[in-house]
């Protein structure tokens, strides 16, 4: 599953941008600062200035705090129900990946950062890290592949998200008269407007954007601080969702995260521009399934035992295929994926917040072609010519493309209520991207390239898709209107406030395809409603 070469004019060109990413994002999902401030201690009093040869009294300077006085130890709690209108049989909400359980409660995790951050006012050298792991049901998705991806044979799992060690270089120069600041270790990806780090977030739900677009990566970043409004952001990465050596790399080739983030109206405005470009096809290790343990043999459907029908209620198994893993007709090591973001983030006032979120997605592998001949045009095309010859000759990788955008806008009411909308325009051309994983290990399985029997693809023209033309592809409109209420609480040790994310969502198909589950089988939209709560805490 391998994206085409961008031109090397073009992959030099996004190859520099993705700090800023994070920095707006931050910026726009802030949460309420009342959560924090009441239980910061109050500033020392200034020191009264000194007149020379007299001696004043009063306190002293506050001396430098020291290093270790800038570690903090934080994190969040959250659970929440996505109810939705459907009543899907199989209790999947299409489309979504932290919300996929429908009408069920979710634990979607607790979280907990240890980290001493960068002085954003450091002049000098200056060091920090960052520890963050998670324990939930959202961290099937999260997993860096090789640590503790199958620990838990459970919907609540266990790993890390981030693990990482930071710098700040004062190395000044007409190109980088901020310095240079370094991640090295484990991250989250800088594309995108929405995070992993729910308590940041506008909505309980994702958009598809995030949703099936890169998470977490293992590399080295680096941003260089040109001007004040222009920061240029280089890395290299094992991939996504990688770690570093197999198994934790499911290929033997390095990808580039990089772009530009402009600053402007005083960080009022910040525009991103953030690629992740390189190899993620996995390599095979067992292409035919002999090493399956139940329902296969060398590759095919075990007939004898075989799958519970398709609309057997729950049951997620051959609803788009046999589980066979993403072959490639590539050299994996070389075949690209590319994910490009553009974020704008622009606060209008001091309660209205505007983003919008453009994504492009190319893949260079997947869906051979025989002698130019898509692989969807080999059965007619033994048909026409009574031989079998279409799917023995050599084959090539057609690739797949997607492309969205997503319109955001939050308006704080005061306080405790700030109210949030979203439009998302997603158009995944060749059904390539958008798929569902509703076992425990489905998304790890992907990654490695295993066999994955609950996998739930469109493509494949079989299951409830037996009439659907294969490797066609979805046009999805979603709204979503939701609410961001953060009640005054109680001063309570640790617990610093509780955050209370309520929506109403409509997803649709605008080409007439049927995505989207029900009662019977399959419908052109679905409507729901969303709540979660997170509840903060401080420990440190």
């Amino acid at each position: 599953m391998k994206w085409s070469y961008l031109s090397s004019v073009a992959a030099l060109t996004l190859a520099a941008s993705i700090t800023s990413a994070a920095h707006a994002q931050s910026k726009l999902m802030e949460v309420d600062p009342t959560l924090i401030e009441e239980n910061q201690p109050a500033p020392p009093p200034a020191a009264k200035r000194m007149k020379k040869g007299k001696i004043v009294k009063g306190p002293a300077p506050a001396p430098t705090p020291a290093w270790i006085d800038a570690i903090t130890v934080d994190g969040y709690i959250e659970g929440g129900i996505p109810f939705n209108f459907n009543q899907p049989f199989n209790k999947l909400n299409w489309g979504h990946l932290y919300t996929d359980r429908a009408n069920w409660p979710t634990f979607n995790g607790a979280v907990l950062t240890v980290q001493r951050p960068l002085d954003p006012k450091a002049e000098g050298y200056d060091f920090g890290f960052k520890l963050q792991g998670m324990v939930g049901q959202d961290m099937r998705y999260n997993h860096y592949i090789g640590i503790l991806d199958y620990a838990i044979n459970s919907r609540t799992q266990i790993g890390p998200i981030e693990a990482n060690v930071t710098a700040h270089l004062p190395w000044t120069s007409p190109i980088s008269e901020g310095g240079v600041d370094l991640k090295i270790g484990m991250f989250p990806t800088y594309n995108g407007a929405e995070l992993i780090y729910a308590k940041d977030n506008l909505f309980y739900s994702h958009s598809y954007i995030f949703n099936f677009g890169p998470f977490i990566h293992t590399g080295v970043m680096a941003t260089t601080h040109v001007k004040p409004w222009l920061d240029v952001y280089t890395g290299v990465t094992s991939g996504v969702n990688t770690s570093l050596g197999w198994p934790g790399d499911n290929n033997a080739a390095a990808a580039f995260h990089g772009g530009f983030g402009f600053n402007f109206l005083d960080g009022n405005l910040t525009i991103l521009a953030i690629t992740h470009t390189g190899p993620e096809n996995p390599r095979q290790t067992d292409p035919l399934g002999v090493g399956w343990p139940v329902g296969f043999a060398n590759g095919n459907p075990w007939v004898d035992t075989g799958w519970p029908n398709v609309l057997t209620a729950g049951w997620p198994v051959n609803q788009g295929g046999f589980g066979a893993p993403g072959l490639c007709a590539c050299d994996v090591n070389t075949t690209i994926r590319s994910f490009n973001n553009l974020t704008t983030t622009w606060k209008v006032t001091e309660d209205l917040t505007l983003v919008t979120d453009m994504s492009f997605m190319l893949e260079g592998g997947w869906n051979p072609s025989s002698f130019g001949l898509p692989q969807k045009a080999w059965a007619a095309a033994n048909a026409i010519t009574g031989t079998g010859f279409w799917g023995t000759a050599p084959a090539n990788p057609m690739g797949a493309r997607a492309f969205g955008i997503a319109q955001y806008a939050s308006y704080k009411i005061n306080d405790i209520f700030k109210i949030n909308a979203r439009a998302e325009f997603f158009r995944d051309n060749n059904n390539f991207f958008i798929g569902a994983y509703p076992g425990n290990f489905d998304a790890v399985n992907l990654f490695h390239g295993f066999w994955c029997p609950s996998c739930i693809n469109q493509n494949l023209g079989t299951g409830l898709y037996a009439n659907r033309p294969i490797y066609s592809g979805t046009s999805y409109l979603a709204l979503t209107l939701g609410a961001t209420i953060t009640p005054e609480l109680p001063k309570l040790p640790i617990i610093t406030g509780v955050i209370l994310r309520p929506e109403l969502r409509w997803d649709t198909s605008v080409n007439g395809a049927t995505p989207f589950f029900n009662r019977s089988g399959l419908s052109s939209s679905q409507g729901m409603f969303n709540m979660d709560v997170i509840i903060p805490f401080t420990i440190l």
